[in-house]
């Protein structure tokens, strides 16, 4: 069995209209939130083996604050084609984990993880910003990961709901 922690990133920072999309930080909130997310998932001893990240600002920034937070101490890997990305792109890159890794988290962007979540599970979700959803695999290895893949979403959890 293999698990996905799929996390939304942190609230970005618009107020500098100039400021290109993939370089805008995270906000206050944005940075509370993905600590806050990083101890809950600690207390629920759920933390991964590797994150996955957008190389976007606000998702580097969201994977690196987790990371401090639940004590991880892997790899944060940047992976260029998570910027907007469709779930394809998620899962073409999941396929490629070594059989090793048993729980991986991604940090990107909507609607791309909005849109793997009822391709994977079937149930349709919202994942506003921050949130994590928990989702359990039928698989023993990640090659094998398609859209036909048996999964649950055990639970998602938003900020706000954990406060």
């Amino acid at each position: 069995m293999k698990t996905i922690l799929l996390m939304r990133h942190g609230k970005g920072d618009w107020k500098d209209k100039d400021t290109k999309d993939r370089k805008r930080p995270l906000t206050k909130r944005g940075r509370r939130n993905a600590a806050q997310m990083g101890e809950f998932i600690k207390e629920r001893e759920l933390i991964p083996q590797i994150i996955l990240t957008s190389p976007a600002v606000r998702a580097e920034e969201t994977a690196k604050i987790f990371a401090e937070s639940c004590g991880f101490q892997g790899e944060i890997r940047p992976v260029k084609d998570f910027y907007m990305a469709e779930a394809d792109e998620y899962l073409k890159e999941l396929r490629r984990l070594p059989d090793d890794v048993e729980r991986v988290m991604v940090v990107g962007h909507n609607p791309g993880l909005e849109s793997l979540i009822p391709l994977l599970t079937d149930q349709i979700e919202s994942l506003p910003t921050s949130a994590i959803a928990y989702i359990v695999l039928t698989i023993n290895s990640w090659k094998d990961l398609n859209k036909k893949t048996e999964a649950e979403l055990v639970a998602l959890w938003r900020p706000k709901e954990i406060e």
